[in-house]
């Protein structure tokens, strides 16, 4: 089976994902080693919390090259809530730079009448990049589970693979570029299409390792 390097710098539940990649037929390996994130066949960065602590917590241990150098040597790459903020260059929920391999901003949601903040439960994805892998086999609309209060803004609109309306807002849900992908929702939690979604990574990696092999 696929190893997957899954990020420990502890923010939030890393097992839930875990479990998620074990069902979808993966063997995930939680480590906050650049050895091991090197080694590996694919990584996962999730995460859930707040952006400063996030990336302060991934500069001590010394993992920001690490994540860096998997992305750019192609290796199937998943940002999951936080992990995926976390790729861009700042954020209006703190102050600290974020890794910048995504240019772009994490904002926070306008207040609206009626519309509560954050925005938690379940929501249909409106496909902007259609064909991608990640999408293989799930329904359309496909629905998934979210918990945020920001959303991510790329500079470059082509970057966004999905969006979400919450209330008037429409923002993006994930992004995919080549071999990297993230998402704004759990899909660990996200019933059968978020397994569905995290199968569809692991056949990437899988897909990965047979051309590497060649």
């Amino acid at each position: 089976m696929v190893q997957i390097a899954v990020v420990d710098y502890d923010m939030g539940n890393l097992h839930s994902a875990c479990k998620g990649l074990e069902k979808a037929g993966a063997t995930p390996i939680i480590t906050d080693s650049p050895n091991v994130i090197a080694q590996a066949e694919a990584v996962v960065l999730p995460g859930v919390g707040s952006f400063d602590p996030a990336v302060e917590h991934l500069r001590s241990r010394h993992l920001v090259e690490p994540i860096q150098t998997a992305i750019a040597q192609g290796k199937p790459f998943l940002g999951i809530c936080l992990g995926l903020q976390i790729l861009f260059e700042r954020s209006e929920e703190g102050t600290q730079p974020g890794l910048g391999i995504i240019p772009g901003v994490v904002r926070r949601f306008r207040h609206e009448p009626g519309i509560t903040v954050p925005h938690m439960g379940w929501n249909a994805l409106d496909f902007q990049q259609t064909g991608i892998p990640l999408w293989d086999n799930l329904p359309n609309p496909a629905w998934m589970y979210f918990v945020h209060s920001y959303y991510v803004d790329p500079a470059d609109s082509s970057l966004k693979a999905a969006t979400v309306t919450h209330g008037s807002q429409e923002v993006t849900a994930a992004i995919a570029r080549d071999n990297l992908m993230a998402v704004q929702f759990h899909p660990e939690k996200s019933s059968t299409a978020g397994l569905q979604l995290l199968s569809n990574f692991v056949h990437l990696a899988e897909k990965a390792i047979s051309v590497a092999s060649v």
